[in-house]
């Protein structure tokens, strides 16, 4: 019976006249989401309103999967399409729907009408009156309650009619590609793949860096972080990600600098690249998953110095979320069974037993001072030796 869905929006809706450019990134985003299921259909726009229809058979389940991974998408509802809209064709129609939806008909309902149709010979009050009136005649277990109804029977009558009463919710947020592009420094743990994500809702699309140190990480450890990725693109399409060989560098500063002060430094060194890659596919931001005082690299003063290394913005949007927010994250958008894999990453592996917590950001750049002789040529082999992964969902 359900043919089509109607996608519901929220903050697009008050976006004036830019609102068509949010519509079309959204239709856009919605048939990226939908090639990956069994099925042809057809999105389109019609006064303020977004339709998915199937064109031909189509897998229910696989489609409203794909569906609620759609930022943008606040809500849809599965839709009976009318081709014809007079009174006695949606009489027949909400009878046939009524009967096809709820085996069970002992419930309060209440007929909601929208006419777009400002020609349509009856109001909505009229239409909805008539259809409530059939639907009581046909099913005697039915009661009006027009407060607190049990079902909602939506009926919106333009050039076509479309019957529904199920709201399916959506992720909310905006269409990606909306806000530009950052670069997500990713690594295998619980909080970078949730950041992607959350930052990824506001309409950014996501692109990713990450950092393996062979032999000290496995192949499994990268492997590890492209399954994570895969995961974020359900929701963000494909995700360009880069893997830059990091070891050198590392054991580099492990040899020249206080080992106190080895993750900062490090830090700030991911940072550097990060943005370089960054700044070369037109990225206009960072994006981390840090939270104010988790590590010891995540305290103030230390997100102070890793930030100085930086020219543009860095997003933090857990800054302040505990770890348990943020394992609940993870576990609903499906990043936290592969992040607990244990694979470690380079962020892990050469941790110091007491690392300093208050940096000062000139100790620390005299300390890099130590590395001059080498730093460069091994940032620039770093860069120039970076494999690029284009990681698409499965």
């Amino acid at each position: 019976m359900y043919k089509a869905f109607l996608i519901k929006y929220g903050e697009i809706g008050i976006k004036g006249k830019n609102r068509h450019l949010f519509e079309d990134a959204l239709v856009k985003q919605i048939k990226n989401a939908l090639k990956f299921v069994d099925g042809e259909f057809k999105v389109t726009k019609e006064q303020g309103r977004v339709y998915v229809e199937a064109l031909s058979e189509f897998d229910y389940e696989e489609t409203t999967a794909a569906l609620k991974n759609v930022f943008g998408i606040v809500a849809f509802c599965p839709v009976m399409i009318c081709d014809k809209t007079d009174i006695e064709s949606l009489k027949e129609n909400a009878v046939r729907f009524i009967e096809g939806s709820y085996p069970d008909k002992n419930f309060s309902f209440k007929v909601h009408t929208r006419r777009g149709d400002k020609h349509y010979p009856l109001d909505s009050m009229q239409i909805s009156a008539l259809l409530g009136e059939v639907l009581l005649e046909k099913f005697s277990e039915l009661k009006v309650d027009v407060h607190n109804p049990e079902v909602m029977l939506e009926v919106e009558v333009r050039s076509r009619a479309f019957i529904y009463s199920q709201e399916i919710k959506g992720p909310g947020g905006m269409p990606v590609g909306t806000a530009g592009k950052a670069m997500l420094l990713l690594s295998g743990g619980i909080d970078s793949p949730v950041a992607g994500y959350m930052v990824a809702k506001r309409g950014v699309k996501i692109d990713a860096v990450y950092f393996h140190a062979p032999p000290y990480t496995s192949e499994r450890a990268k492997q590890k972080v492209i399954d994570l990725a895969k995961i974020v693109s359900r929701y963000t399409g494909p995700i360009y990600l880069k893997v830059v060989n990091f070891t050198d560098i590392q054991m580099y500063i492990y040899e020249k600098c206080k080992h106190e002060e080895l993750t900062i430094i490090m830090r700030r060194y991911m940072m550097r690249i990060a943005e370089y890659f960054a700044n070369e596919t037109q990225c206009i931001g960072l994006i981390t998953g840090e939270s104010i005082g988790q590590v010891a690299s995540q305290t103030t003063q230390a997100l102070a110095v890793t930030n100085a290394v930086c020219d543009m913005p860095v997003y933090r949007p857990l800054i302040a979320f505990d770890k348990q927010e943020i394992i609940d994250r993870a576990v609903k958008i499906g990043t936290y069974e592969t992040s607990i894999l244990p694979y470690e990453d380079c962020c892990t592996i050469f941790v110091a037993k007491h690392p300093v917590t208050k940096p000062q950001r000139k100790t620390i750049e005299k300390s890099e001072m130590k590395l001059s002789e080498k730093i460069d040529e091994l940032v620039k082999n770093a860069i120039d030796t970076t494999e690029t992964i284009i990681v698409r969902a499965q």
